[in-house]
């Protein structure tokens, strides 16, 4: 590991505005994806745009020469993601700590609200792959007439672990919120992925309400 750097960005930043560096500990590296690169400047910012405290969530801005300057015959879209004062937001959620280190938590997008509260899908997530049987684990939001939305949980148990939906609600009740015990859990051999490797949870949720037939006209889930 002595060698290995973690970086993030996008494809707008050219592409990478964070990063690790050799000199970095093993907990920052892992634990991070670094601090922001010479060429940027970096905030986080609530949903009115106003910065957050340190160490609170908060949707990460880029700005800098890297940051493109729109996206190619796509005004409209173009002002949705680069603000009037040059920062680009990029629809993730993070964590700047005193160091100025970041931690990426999730995709606003992603962000369930069950019953007026904010679920973190990766949050659940890192939480349930504690449990010795779970080998991967996919949390989404799926609709709900009386919370607005449920925690839903897709689950990919290691080879010859055995685990019950009610087993591990109760493995979750013991050690999360209420509200973030997944509602619905399904068992699956594997996950729908695009090309590159990466998890299709659209089409997860799609299924999963489909399957159970959940939607506007669906009976509240107890």
């Amino acid at each position: 590991m002595s060698e290995v750097l973690i970086a993030y960005g996008q494809t707008e930043t050219s592409p990478v505005n964070h990063m690790t560096t050799i000199d970095d500990s093993i907990e920052k590296r892992v634990g991070s994806v670094g601090r922001p690169a010479p060429h940027c400047e970096i905030k986080i910012v609530d949903v009115d745009g106003t910065v957050v405290p340190v160490g609170e969530k908060g949707e990460i801005c880029c700005r800098g020469y890297s940051v493109m300057q729109g996206y190619w015959d796509d005004a409209e879209r173009t002002a949705d993601t680069i603000d009037s004062e040059g920062w680009l937001h990029s629809g993730d959620i993070g964590v700047m700590d005193a160091q100025g280190y970041t931690q990426v938590t999730g995709r606003i997008k992603d962000m369930i609200i069950r019953g007026g509260e904010n679920v973190y899908p990766r949050e659940v997530e890192e939480f349930l792959y504690t449990h010795p049987a779970i080998q991967d684990v996919q949390v989404f939001g799926i609709p709900d007439p009386r919370y607005g939305e449920q925690v839903c949980a897709w689950v990919r148990l290691r080879d010859g672990a055995a685990l019950s939906p009610d087993e591990l609600k109760q493995y979750c009740r013991d050690k999360i919120t209420h509200f973030k015990v997944p509602h619905y859990i399904r068992f699956v051999d594997e996950f729908p992925m695009t090309v590159t490797g990466k998890m299709q949870k659209f089409l997860m949720r799609e299924q999963t309400i489909a399957d159970l037939d959940v939607g506007a006209n669906a009976p509240a889930a107890a």
